[in-house]
């Protein structure tokens, strides 16, 4: 049996209204902590972590629910943790939760002993494109904010930097036009993002000319009009919590020399 990956459920949404007032997105206030971590000191030869997966997914709270009910014995249902392991809430209110769900005490043990360790992070792929002869970027930093319970997290990435790097990207001909061809330069950057609160939270992508924003609310409104607001649904537990954001600039039409923003994509993968 193949295990197929399942896909986080994505909304791209949009920093201002058609009327031009702009919507903040669902995070802390200016005045809350934050904690900016530099993407260009990320290690471009370090991948994320590739995990075996097995022919059956690990089970979870409501499967094990689910069986409780139907008269499984307790020892079968201990057997299968221990094979298949549990992607299960071994928090107190999760193991509560199986309680009052008629669960063996026995079974619950075994939750509480193989199930998969919380997630502590989400492993992003960073991959850069700058499509055309240019020297510079327009507005030099791209931005990541994440909400994480009261704090906000933020990645910033000094465009400079990374372009001055010696073999820091690869260099291919776009030739999806046939009267010109473009030349791409490709940057990828494999890291972490440390979150620690599960469930909804809002990633805003941004370019901007400043270097030391710490909130969505310092952006201009230029920068909030280009920048792409992003929905995850972060689970407690997964074999597997990859990201994929995909960035692009492309050569300015006026100013030939710099590259500019030219928006992003972002999805995740959880197993």
């Amino acid at each position: 049996m193949v295990l197929l990956p399942l896909l986080a459920t994505l909304t791209l949404g949009q920093l201002s209204t058609a009327q031009g007032h702009v919507i903040s997105p669902p995070f802390p206030s200016q005045g809350s902590s934050s904690q900016t971590v530099n993407i260009v000191n990320w290690d471009a030869n370090s991948l994320p972590k590739v995990y075996e997966r097995s022919d059956q997914l690990p089970l979870t709270d409501e499967e094990l629910k689910k069986l409780s009910k139907a008269g499984f014995d307790k020892q079968d249902l201990v057997k299968m943790i221990a094979e298949r392991r549990c992607a299960c809430d071994a928090s107190a209110d999760g193991l509560i939760s199986l309680k009052r769900a008629g669960v063996a005490k026995e079974v619950i043990q075994a939750v509480s002993l193989h199930g998969l360790k919380p997630n502590r992070s989400l492993e992003l792929l960073l991959t850069l494109d700058f499509t055309g002869e240019s020297r510079e970027a327009r507005d030099n930093f791209l931005y990541v904010f994440v909400d994480d319970g009261p704090l906000v997290r933020v990645m910033s990435a000094n465009l400079g930097d990374l372009l001055s790097r010696s073999n820091a990207h690869e260099t291919t001909t776009d030739k999806s036009d046939i009267l010109r061809n473009f030349t791409v330069r490709r940057i990828e950057l494999p890291g972490s993002i440390p979150l620690k609160t599960y469930g909804k939270h809002t990633l805003v992508i941004a370019a901007s000319a400043s270097p030391t924003l710490t909130h969505p609310d310092q952006l201009r409104p230029n920068e909030r009009a280009s920048s792409q607001t992003y929905s995850i649904d972060y689970p407690r537990t997964s074999l597997q919590s990859l990201c994929r954001l995909n960035a692009g600039y492309k050569r300015d039409a006026v100013l030939t020399y710099r590259w500019h923003y030219n928006g992003s994509r972002f999805e995740c993968e959880w197993n």
